[in-house]
């Protein structure tokens, strides 16, 4: 009954995410679902995403969080539209949650929306909520067990950003038992190290996300 009863909730999420995904596409809007544990850098990430896009992109942020406004009122504080979901105890985003959220933005002026999940490295990996492209960012403090461990997200992922890089001195970190690990789980992750604190690698994330906005809005435009 159980196994019946968790396959239901996932159809009917699907439905729902299949909607919200008609909707991006016929606005054109290139949707990026990201997803971590708390303190991997979710939110350090969007905030360094929108300094370097924002005069290139029209951008928007729907932020998820289990309680608070604090990474709303960060993301809102760069001038940028953003919509706040609490789930109330839920460890992730969905996609009727994130259609309610969808009402509070105007898709004729957006290019893209960045979708912060729910810190956790489990239940966002199960939930689709219509997004073009699953990226997941962990920091190297978490650990380099976790994609034989957490595989699911390191799965359904197209990227993967190691970040904190700069503490690598600092730590027993096998960079490349993690980087052989995550391509053993995923073969086609792209794999990219950064800081968000102090930049190193960050023109790689962002010429990969450039391209993919720019792609979609050139097929949309046709």
């Amino acid at each position: 009954m159980e196994i019946k009863v968790v396959k239901s909730i996932l159809e009917a999420n699907e439905v729902i995410a299949s909607q919200n995904r008609e909707v991006f596409s016929q606005k054109g809007v290139y949707v990026v679902n990201l997803m971590g544990s708390p303190g991997a850098g979710k939110t350090t990430l969007l905030e360094r995403t929108i300094e370097y896009m924002k005069e290139k992109k029209r951008m928007a942020v729907i932020e998820g969080d289990i309680a608070t406004s604090r990474d709303a009122e960060r993301i809102a504080a760069h001038a940028i539209p953003t919509v706040q979901i609490n789930t109330g105890g839920a460890c992730h985003l969905d996609g009727n949650m994130v259609r309610g959220g969808l009402q509070e933005l105007d898709f004729e002026q957006i290019d893209l929306l960045l979708v912060e999940n729910v810190g956790n490295l489990v239940c966002p990996a199960e939930f689709r909520i219509g997004e073009d492209a699953k990226v997941m960012i962990i920091s190297v403090t978490e650990g380099d067990d976790k994609a034989l461990k957490y595989p699911l997200m390191f799965q359904v992922s197209s990227v993967l950003l190691l970040n904190k890089i700069d503490l690598l001195p600092h730590l027993d970190f096998d960079l490349e038992r993690f980087r052989s690990d995550a391509l053993k789980v995923n073969p086609h992750l792209a794999v990219l190290t950064i800081s968000c604190k102090t930049g190193e690698g960050l023109d790689n994330w962002f010429r990969w996300l450039e391209e993919k906005v720019n792609k979609k809005a050139t097929s949309w435009k046709r």
